[in-house]
């Protein structure tokens, strides 16, 4: 199988019932190994890969996650749209736990992780001015739409370093650049758009971080993910089918092109 879709997220993002798993692919990458076996199949008739991005339980936090193996993997079974679906935090009072942000922007402030591919003698700078595929967030908007669920078509995804929570004071003061907060969408973003891979966030809120009353614990953000997976299930479910096989309504195959390479 050839999977021309790939999902970088937690098990959960999955039903077993639905995911008619053909292959389990261990790689070996330029980069190490990444974060798991890739389990390729079909979900509603379509083939997709499948990464657990930190691994069977959930084995590397944020900073230890091997982001450009992970991707590199991607790349080399033949993907070409990634969907990564994400737990985070709110940083304003309109986005609520319990609902989805397609995420259009984000700032990065990890200080510790491998952010290029080009890092030896050549050098690239990619753009990430619009960093997300424009096809697959509004195709995943209009399902959103159809189905009733209660999602923000677009917000700014703050990343910091982890794996540690936010200070009081930094809560609030990242209150002021972004609508949410995680710890895994940089660098996998960029990586993604230097291979030239169409790349989407499926974020859903977990808490309203620390800048509210109540501080955010481990427990809150599983429990709210638990009670929302059905609905990120649904909504992948529901737009598998819809992602054209032609890349054509997007910039993201031309990425390294635009940037000289």
């Amino acid at each position: 199988m050839a999977p021309r879709i790939g999902i970088i997220g937690g098990t959960g993002v999955y039903d077993p019932k639905n995911f008619d798993i053909k292959e389990r692919v261990i790689l070996s990458t330029p980069y190490g190994a990444p974060s798991d076996a890739i389990l390729v199949g079909e979900m509603n008739g379509v083939e997709v890969a499948f990464l657990s991005r930190h691994g069977s339980g959930h084995v590397y936090p944020p900073h230890r996650i091997n982001y450009r193996a992970n991707i590199w993997a991607m790349k080399h079974l033949g993907v070409e749209r990634i969907i990564s679906p994400c737990a985070v935090g709110s940083l304003q009072e309109k986005y609520h736990p319990g609902e989805l942000v397609i995420v259009d922007q984000f700032i990065d402030l990890t200080k510790g992780r491998e952010y290029t591919f080009f890092d030896g003698a050549k050098t690239v700078h990619i753009s990430t001015a619009d960093p997300f595929c424009k096809e697959m967030n509004s195709l995943f908007a209009t399902e959103a739409k159809r189905l009733g669920l209660s999602f923000h078509e677009g917000g700014t995804y703050m990343c910091i370093e982890g794996p540690r929570f936010s200070t009081r004071a930094e809560s609030r003061m990242f209150r002021s650049f972004a609508d949410i907060i995680g710890m895994t969408l940089a660098p996998e973003c960029q990586l993604a758009r230097e291979a030239e891979i169409c790349y989407t966030s499926l974020a859903t809120i977990t808490d309203y971080d620390v800048w509210a009353d109540e501080p955010v614990d481990t427990a809150t953000v599983l429990r709210t993910m638990a009670e929302s997976i059905d609905r990120v299930r649904e909504l992948i479910a529901a737009t598998l089918d819809k992602i054209p096989a032609e890349r054509n309504a997007c910039d993201c195959p031309n990425a390294l092109k635009e940037a000289g390479a």
